[in-house]
């Protein structure tokens, strides 16, 4: 279901950073890709303010054995009702990878939240 890679997307060329959803703001973020085609991607957003996550997040903790791989710095949860699909000018990088063990537990919490 979910490629195996984590992205930071940014400003590319006259693109905008990818916008909060009010439109009040972008930011530099990590994603998750969910799909990808020859343009776009599609990705379910990633952040570390604890405070805000919801049961329907997926926590990737530090404690996690695969949590090395991600690339990610800190405690972060998968905002899994925050999926775009972007264009791959967007992307600023790769973080890091999803291992077997991490990609299962995400697959099961999407599959769960979207009703999949």
């Amino acid at each position: 279901m979910l490629k195996q890679r984590l992205i930071a997307i940014e400003r590319k060329d006259s693109v905008n950073y990818f916008p909060f959803t009010d439109l009040t703001s972008t930011k530099l973020r990590p994603a998750l890709v969910l799909y990808e085609s020859e343009r776009d991607v599609t990705v379910v957003f990633i952040s570390s303010r604890k405070e805000k996550a919801t049961s329907k997040d997926v926590l990737i903790d530090q404690n996690h054995p695969e949590f090395k791989k991600t690339g990610l710095k800190m405690d972060s949860y998968l905002k899994i009702e925050r999926i775009a699909t972007l264009s791959k000018r967007l992307i600023a990088g790769e973080l890091g990878q999803v291992g077997p063990k991490l990609k299962k537990e995400i697959n099961a919490k999407v599959e769960k939240t979207l009703k999949i």
